[in-house]
């Protein structure tokens, strides 16, 4: 008798692994929500997104998100306008710059949100979002990141969202790496 309840529960045990990892519809409806609030960040003055939101779910670890943004929409540079002033590049930095802390709490916003939907992630596991950030071969992009990361356990993501933890905790929940 104790055989059978053996076998019949050594079947299901690959079941109970593949049920709790995220499926890849999971990843990609998070994929489309980061595609969305990235575009839809501030009509004013958008955020190019050059590469749509790509993620995965790496058993043991977690989900890991990442896109590629232009901070602010640049001018160009045509047969019309080959060069662009100094006054136009010193403009284009400062716009950069004063878009990173809206970005990074524009991620860490994104992180907050997905540790609830992300509910098949386990809680000991992280969420994970990186930003490649663009920057054109004219622009000053001196001391400028060209990556963000932002990384927590699902658990204190899900604290936060939940109000068990205040807000003001992210910044010890969240590792964030600029590089």
């Amino acid at each position: 008798m104790r055989a059978p309840i053996l076998m019949f529960a050594l079947a299901l045990a690959p079941l109970s692994a593949q049920l709790s990892a995220p499926s890849r519809t999971e990843i990609e409806a998070m994929e489309r929500n980061f595609d969305q609030k990235l575009q839809r960040f501030s009509m004013d003055a958008p955020v190019e997104v050059l590469g749509l939101t790509r993620g995965l779910y790496l058993q043991g670890y977690g989900a890991a998100f990442t896109a590629e943004v232009n901070l602010v929409q640049t001018p160009g540079i045509s047969p019309f306008r080959p060069t662009l002033s100094k006054e136009d590049i010193a403009k284009v930095r400062a716009a950069k710059l004063r878009r990173l802390p809206e970005i990074k709490n524009l991620m860490r916003d994104m992180l907050v949100t997905s540790a609830g939907s992300m509910d098949r992630v386990p809680m000991n596991e992280r969420l994970v979002l990186g930003l490649f950030l663009f920057y054109n071969s004219w622009e000053d992009a001196t001391g400028m990141p060209h990556r963000i990361t932002m990384q927590a356990p699902r658990r204190g993501l899900l604290d936060v969202a939940t109000n068990r933890q205040p807000r003001t905790a992210l910044d010890s929940i969240i590792q964030v790496r600029e590089e």
